[in-house]
């Protein structure tokens, strides 16, 4: 793709960067395939093709229109294309760089900007939306069902036999911004499969958010400034002695390994960012490097796995979760269409809901097409919006596994 960016642009890392990667996109198509939101649409500004040329025209002129700024907040962010792409166009950091420019080029309405500050500053906190949870859980008999529908009930989990004194071995289990209120099984299952392997899961107290949403929600300052503290905190754990960082909601940890990416300007963090990116593993990840014959297998049981985009064209660990549960004795059926997003996408189902749940529907359809009762995926965000739109029982892959190891 020819470019004819500003020669003041130019000077600067992103400039060389956006130049870079407009110019190896070559306009086959072959993303059009495998973008959720063209395959709605059918609107070329919908496809990652589009969207790349409209962010080289706010990038050389320097203006962008309301229209431009829709067709990119559609975006999901999936990675799709990027696994589909011959070129190896770097989509993702090109829509990050363009976003930054398009929030001072074209403001954001008053009212979607409170929305978004207000929201983010609820699902950024731990303790703040903590709160919201449980007064959700009082009052949930007065709550619409698309709302009680992605509450915690009961554990299924106890950890009182769990003793850490029998593992010689430790690593930092993140607890994350909204899986901790809205799905605690997720940790104390992972604690139970790990303790099994004689690992002791150490928790990060007053986890900092890793900054995903925040700084794909056009914040990219403030998500920066909360990655920090998150970095600054797994650099401590790892002082003291955890050898591996883990993540169980594949978007943190998809965010995480792209420390390196938007760090890269940061000259103070740079050494602590690339320390922290050595060390996380999305738990499928983690696992499968282990000796699987600790842990009980699974009588057979089927379930129908969603990979998130974030586990898949993310961090490129399409296939690991699926072999890991068969090797453990699961059932997995083949899902239709499973390359596609479900319409979560961090804060994307709340800004954009109706695209949101569409793909939702999609995506719940192929999976109930498997026949099975059960339904695991690897990110607290697909997890919740899949269960406002299925009455299929829907959780965390770690937590079947779990259930086969533990007698409670």
């Amino acid at each position: 793709m020819q470019t004819h960016l500003p020669a003041k642009l130019l000077e600067t890392p992103d400039g060389k960067e956006a130049d870079r990667i407009l110019r190896s996109c070559v306009h086959c198509g072959f993303c059009t395939a495998t973008c959720p939101t063209f395959l709605i649409t059918g609107n070329e500004l919908d496809s990652p093709r589009g969207r790349i040329y409209l962010i080289k025209e706010v990038l050389e002129t320097g203006k962008a229109t309301q229209i431009t700024r829709t067709h990119l907040d559609r975006c999901l962010s999936c990675q799709a294309c990027e696994t589909t792409c011959p070129s190896d166009v770097n989509y993702h950091s090109l829509l990050n760089i363009g976003r930054e420019v398009i929030a001072e080029a074209s403001p954001e309405k008053l009212g979607k900007k409170l929305k978004r500050v207000f929201l983010l500053g609820i699902l950024g906190s731990g303790n703040a939306f903590s709160f919201l949870v449980k007064l959700g859980q009082t009052f949930r008999q007065f709550l619409p069902k698309s709302l009680t529908s992605q509450l915690p009930g009961k554990s299924l989990f106890a950890v009182t036999d769990l003793d850490p004194r029998k593992n010689n071995r430790k690593v930092v289990l993140l607890n994350g911004c909204v899986q901790s209120s809205l799905s605690p099984d997720t940790s104390l299952a992972s604690n139970v499969v790990l303790n099994r392997l004689g690992i002791e899961a150490l928790h990060i107290s007053s986890e900092s958010c890793c900054g995903a949403m925040t700084f794909h929600s056009n914040q990219q300052e403030k998500g920066l400034n909360k990655a920090k503290l998150l970095i600054d905190q797994i650099i401590k754990e790892l002082d003291e002695g955890a050898e591996a960082v883990i993540s169980t909601a594949s978007g943190c940890g998809n965010f995480i390994k792209d420390y390196s990416s938007i760090f890269k300007k940061d000259n103070e963090y740079q050494a602590k960012v690339s320390r922290v990116v050595d060390a996380v593993s999305d738990i499928s990840e983690f696992l499968v490097q282990e000796d699987l014959g600790k842990l009980k297998p699974s009588a057979g049981q089927q379930l129908a796995f969603h990979s998130p985009c974030t586990l898949q064209h993310g961090q490129q660990l399409g296939g690991v979760t699926e072999s890991l549960l068969e090797q453990l004795g699961f059932v997995l059926p083949e899902i239709k269409n499973s390359h596609l997003c479900c319409g979560s996408a961090g804060t994307y189902s709340l800004f954009q809901p109706e695209m949101a749940k569409e793909l939702g529907q999609n995506k719940i359809q192929s999976l109930q097409e498997t026949g099975c009762e059960n339904i695991a995926t690897a990110n607290i965000g697909c997890q919740c919006h899949l269960a406002g739109v299925s009455k299929k029982n829907i959780r965390h892959w770690i937590e079947f596994v779990a259930q086969s190891n533990t007698s409670v």
